[in-house]
């Protein structure tokens, strides 16, 4: 459930984005008169209000999900203080200078962040990121959790690349798609062949 949670704002932004391009007009007079304030030169033009009025959704849905959180009482996690920080930053230039280059950065710097705080918290601070969210729930050997934290990192490294890789060699309509399908897709994978891996470490007793 909290995956999708987290997709979320993903999906929005690729629905948005997708609608807007399908009705160029409208995206292009909504994104003036919503955003002309906001952008350098005031006008949107049709090209770029696809992902400026997706950018905005994005934003708004960020700033939503904290905001459920907060009144459910629960805790925000410090990557989705993190996700609002950049969305915020990115998507602001990107609505103000009319380009998309910067909301494509996001979920790289995204991806990046997140595995440079495994990596440092394995090698620096001598502490499992993905020990401490799992290892209530399973019993691995040491090497094994060491195994698994480092191969998080690789993954995430490996997709920001790939997301600047599939950015700015295909058009945006291709990148929004691997946004939300490839992202959430390869995710998938990557979590079904690490379960198989911990499958086969999990010891004798403890709960899989």
């Amino acid at each position: 459930m909290k995956i999708l949670f987290d997709f979320l704002p993903i999906a929005l932004f690729f629905g948005m984005f997708k609608y807007a391009e399908g009705n160029q007009d409208w995206a292009a007079s909504t994104a003036t008169d919503w955003l002309g304030f906001m952008v350098s030169g005031g006008v949107v033009g049709h090209i770029e209000a696809p992902v400026l009025l997706a950018t905005v959704v994005v934003i708004v849905a960020t700033f939503a999900q904290i905001l459920w959180l907060k009144i459910r009482g629960r805790k925000v996690d410090a990557m989705l203080w993190v996700s609002l920080g950049l969305v915020v930053v990115l998507g602001g230039a990107t609505i103000y200078f009319h380009s998309e280059s910067f909301i494509k950065w996001k979920p790289t710097v995204l991806y990046w962040v997140m595995g440079s705080a495994l990596l440092f918290g394995q090698l620096v601070f001598k502490k499992n990121g993905i020990k401490s969210l799992m290892d209530a729930q399973m019993s691995l050997p040491e090497p094994v959790w060491r195994t698994v934290n480092f191969s998080w990192v690789g993954f995430f490294t490996l997709m920001g690349f790939l997301n600047l890789w599939v950015a700015f060699n295909f058009p945006t309509s291709t990148w929004v798609n691997f946004k939300l399908f490839g992202g959430l897709g390869l995710m998938l994978v990557f979590v079904l062949v690490q379960g198989i891996y911990l499958n086969k470490h999990i010891k004798p007793g403890a709960t899989p």
